[in-house]
C-alpha cells in the first residue's frame, strides 16, 4: 500500500499517542497486566492504530504499535494486533464520529458490568461527561465483531462514551484517542462513588431536566 506523506505523518504522530496514552490506563490503575487497550482511527485513511497483544504496558513503545486497516488486517508491525481490534475496527467503520476507542477492565466499572447494572445518573459529573446513565452492552464474546456490534447498538442512540459490556469491562469512545481514555477514566470514577453512596443508602437520581442542563453546559460553555 502506498501512503501520502501526510498520511504517513498522522500514522507516526498517532503511534506516539497511542502509546503514550497507555501510560494513563496504569497512572488510574484501570488495568493490571497486560489487560486493556487503546487504539486512534487514522484520519484521511481507512487504518486504525491499537496497541500489540499481550505486550506489557512497560514494554510498549511507538515502533511496536500495529496498524491495522478497518476490517482488522495488518498493514504495519512486527507483532499481532489487540484481540480486541476486530470489535474496534467495526465501531470505527460504523460510527465515523469515532476518533479514538479504550478498552478497560477496571475494577468498580467492571463489577457493574458483572451484575449487568446500568450506572444510574445520580451525579453532576455523571451528568457533565456521560448526558445520562452509562449502559450496559450485550454479552459478547472476544475474537470478533461480536463486541462491536454490542457497543454501537448500545452507544449509537446514548449520550454516553461509555459502555459497560456485561460481564466484560468498559469500552470507552471519543472524537480522538484522549477523549476515550478520558471517559475511560471518568466511568470508572463514577462507578467506584456510585458504588459507595449505595453501601450508605440509596442514592438520589437527578431529574431527566437537569441532567440535560447540566449535559449541554458542559458539552457545549465549560472550559477554553
Amino acid at each position: 500500500m502506498t501512503l501520502t506523506q501526510d498520511v504517513q505523518a498522522t500514522i507516526l504522530r498517532l503511534r506516539r499517542e497511542v502509546s503514550a496514552l497507555h501510560a494513563e490506563l496504569t497512572r488510574y490503575e484501570l488495568v493490571v497486566w497486560t489487560a486493556g487497550n487503546v487504539s486512534a482511527r487514522v484520519p484521511g485513511a481507512d487504518m486504525m492504530v491499537i496497541k500489540p497483544s499481550g505486550v506489557s504496558y512497560d514494554d510498549l513503545t511507538p515502533e511496536n504499535m500495529v496498524v491495522t486497516d478497518l476490517d482488522g488486517a495488518v498493514l504495519e508491525g512486527d507483532l499481532a494486533p489487540s484481540s480486541d481490534t476486530a470489535a474496534q475496527a467495526y465501531v470505527y467503520r460504523h460510527l465515523p464520529e469515532v476518533g479514538g476507542v479504550v478498552h478497560t477492565h477496571s475494577t468498580y466499572a467492571t463489577a457493574w458490568a458483572a451484575r449487568a447494572e446500568p450506572i444510574p445518573c445520580v451525579l453532576t459529573m455523571m451528568a457533565d461527561e456521560f448526558g445520562g446513565e452509562i449502559p450496559v452492552g450485550p454479552f459478547a464474546l472476544i475474537g470478533d465483531d461480536s463486541i462491536g456490534r454490542g457497543i454501537v447498538d448500545t452507544l449509537r442512540d446514548s449520550n454516553s462514551p461509555a459502555v459497560l459490556m456485561q460481564n466484560h469491562g468498559v469500552f470507552a469512545i471519543g472524537k480522538d484517542a484522549r477523549s476515550a481514555v478520558k471517559a475511560a477514566v471518568m466511568c470508572e470514577e463514577v462507578a467506584r462513588t456510585t458504588h459507595i453512596a449505595r453501601q450508605l443508602g440509596e442514592p438520589v437520581p437527578i431529574p431527566p431536566d437537569q441532567i440535560a442542563s447540566l449535559f449541554d453546559r458542559y458539552q457545549n460553555a465549560y472550559g477554553q
